[in-house]
């Protein structure tokens, strides 16, 4: 097997063993970028020589962090000293920081070799889309914001990458691609170094192939009991079934993974339950809109009053406040999600963990159409953490994921369930087959 189709816990484990060195699969990684992303189209940024140089760096020294030789992408909205960091805005092409993000500092520290720069939508929340393409099908997106991000880690072109989410922008990526991806608890990674859009909502994780992928990364950003937990037992998990306030948004390939997922669990054993959100839950989508574009008003000011009509109309706008959101509605919304936050966590009294839905269904035809986060935008809100685990495909062929949801730093017993579960659920990628 070429080493750029090891998942991230396999070949850390080759290099802990003396079977694989950092450079060899630094230049499988490129050999498989040279061959694909002149379609896919995931990077903005690579420099190869230097990716190579800094591969035969690490391989000079023992082991020294969990992600020790281990190649990593970065969205190209969070800065990188040795990069440009471009947001993907024409007004800041070539904008060079001085320091890394607080995040890429963490993976460097941790052995990490930084791989790149992947494409995003313009400042991770509107203007221009990516120009990356869905390696399962070109013609289709691969999600957005964290566009490149999710495209480079499903074709095999890195294994493990950074995403942001404010809506939905790095669970809902991780299903149209097939992959597993990691939103934290809202406040448990740093956004120092990464552009803000939304105080309140904006939240870095990390995309990988496997659960222990993305539980090797949580180790290096020390979440709590991260690794210290035992793996529960399968079938004394009782699992929450949720089908949220808006499923008269799912589509018939979204329905088939989340019954497929339910059946899957209670076939091994699993107590699948059903679980109605109250009332208010329901308010939580337009919320979380009004808290996002509210917040992007103070958050895009600066740019909108230095570059005017240069920078695109949707920043203007909500520098402009166009949409009227009023401080009351501002403080309306705080208010219900703090509310549903006490209410969300007390419902865990009668399960261990949530199922739901981790996007409408197959990935949309197009690039401007990244999809649609209505089954993100409450989880993010309510500031929990979740986990997007790869489940079927749609009827064209896509991938269709579903998301488990804990509360809020309860990262480390997500990663561990996930552990069991993904295995039931995900009968697709090659790792988790019976077969294989």
């Amino acid at each position: 097997m070429e080493p750029c189709f090891l998942t991230a816990a396999e070949a850390a484990a080759q290099i802990r063993d003396g079977k694989l060195t950092s450079e060899t699969l630094i230049r499988s990684c490129i050999a498989r970028i040279e061959a694909r992303d002149p379609q896919v189209k995931a990077w903005l940024h690579l420099d190869k020589a230097k990716a190579i140089a800094a591969a035969r760096e690490v391989d000079k020294h023992p082991v020294k962090g969990p992600l020790h030789g281990l190649p990593f992408g970065v969205k190209d909205m969070i800065d990188t000293a040795d990069m440009p960091t471009t947001y993907n805005s024409p007004v800041f092409q070539g904008h060079r920081p001085s320091r890394d993000a607080a995040c890429v500092g963490v993976a460097r520290l941790s052995g990490a070799v930084i791989l790149g720069k992947t494409d995003t939508v313009e400042f991770a929340a509107g203007g221009r889309r990516a120009a990356t393409r869905n390696p399962k099908n070109l013609a289709h997106t691969p999600g957005g914001s964290s566009s490149g991000s999710g495209a480079a880690v499903g074709d095999r072109q890195v294994p493990l990458a950074f995403g942001t989410q404010t809506g939905g922008s790095h669970i809902r990526p991780a299903s149209f691609n097939g992959i597993y991806g990691l939103k934290p608890t809202w406040g448990s990674v740093s956004r120092e170094g990464a552009k803000q859009y939304s105080n309140m909502l904006d939240t870095i994780g990390w995309y990988g192939r496997s659960v222990a992928d993305l539980s090797l990364v949580a180790s290096a950003f020390r979440l709590h009991d991260v690794g210290a937990l035992t793996t529960p037992d399968l079938t004394t998990l009782k699992v929450a079934a949720c089908r949220t306030p808006y499923w008269g948004k799912i589509e018939p390939a979204g329905e088939k993974a989340f019954d497929l997922a339910c059946d899957r669990l209670r076939q091994a054993g699993v107590t699948v339950t059903e679980l109605t959100l109250p009332e208010p839950f329901g308010g939580l989508f337009d919320a979380q809109h009004t808290i996002m574009m509210g917040e992007g008003r103070a958050s895009f000011l600066d740019a909108a009053l230095e570059f005017g009509d240069r920078l695109h109309q949707d920043f203007r706008d909500r520098a402009e406040n166009k949409l009227g959101i009023t401080p009351a509605q501002l403080i309306a919304a705080y208010d219900l999600a703090a509310e549903c936050r006490r209410a969300f966590e007390a419902l865990y009294a009668d399960f261990d963990v949530v199922l739901t839905p981790a996007a409408p269904g197959e990935a949309p035809e197009g690039s401007y159409n990244t999809g649609d986060h209505v089954f993100n935008a409450m989880w993010t809100l309510l500031h929990v953490p979740c986990l997007g685990i790869p489940c079927t495909t749609g009827p064209i062929g896509l991938p269709v994921g579903v998301q488990i949801v804990a509360p809020r730093f309860d990262d480390a017993r997500l990663l561990a369930m996930g552990e069991v579960l993904a295995p039931v659920i995900d009968l697709e990628t090659p790792q988790y087959r019976p077969e294989a």
